[in-house]
């Protein structure tokens, strides 16, 4: 179950920093390096793709190694042109990108539910994020098919999309618009997210 209960069998309510220790794979939180910096010269297509549901292809294979995966997603940036790149301070390769370079496999609730809330997501490349004013969740809808496309932003401009499941249970989570009330979403970290339309 993706979603943890957010009270413990003493019947209080866990906190952001406690529920950070328990779901990051490196409670010290890994340290990325600078890709933002970076401006090499030499750039490169060595058919690199991310699929959209989060695997990694190189040259038409499947790369099933999780620790390569997992230090190539350290050194990715998408540049303002929508360009996403593997990033050294020597060299640049492009990446063809089919949806969101992350997946979102997981959300946890920390704090008293609503407002007060903060919303956890894991990757499936190990990154956790807390959405809030810095780490937007969005939906997108498909204007013909009306299926959602929810995202939350990860760092930069890289975003992970968020798996059905751990939408779903996002929507369970879902609270009125306190404006409207028309809206349904969510709260994390005192910023109120629209998921769709109250039905």
């Amino acid at each position: 179950m993706a979603e943890r209960d957010v009270n413990s069998k003493y019947d209080t309510v866990i906190s952001l920093e406690e529920l950070l220790k328990e779901i990051s794979p490196d409670p010290s939180g890994r340290k990325l390096p600078p890709v933002e910096k970076w401006s090499p010269e030499r750039s490169t297509d060595i058919d690199m793709e991310i699929r959209a549901d989060g695997s990694w292809w190189h040259e038409g294979s499947r790369i099933n190694r999780k620790k390569l995966v997992r230090l190539f997603s350290t050194i990715l940036r998408r540049d303002e042109d929508g360009s996403t790149w593997l990033v050294t301070p020597y060299e640049k390769v492009v990446v063809h990108v089919e949806d969101a370079p992350f997946v979102a496999v997981r959300v946890d609730r920390a704090g008293e539910p609503g407002p007060d809330q903060s919303l956890a997501f894991s990757t499936s490349v190990g990154d956790v994020v807390v959405a809030g004013p810095d780490n937007p969740i969005r939906v997108e809808t498909d204007p013909e098919t009306g299926e959602p496309s929810p995202y939350v932003l990860v760092r930069g401009r890289l975003e992970a999309k968020l798996a059905r499941p751990v939408f779903y249970e996002l929507a369970g989570m879902a609270v009125p618009d306190p404006e409207d009330g028309e809206t349904l979403g969510v709260w994390s970290k005192g910023v109120f997210f629209p998921l769709g339309a109250a039905e």
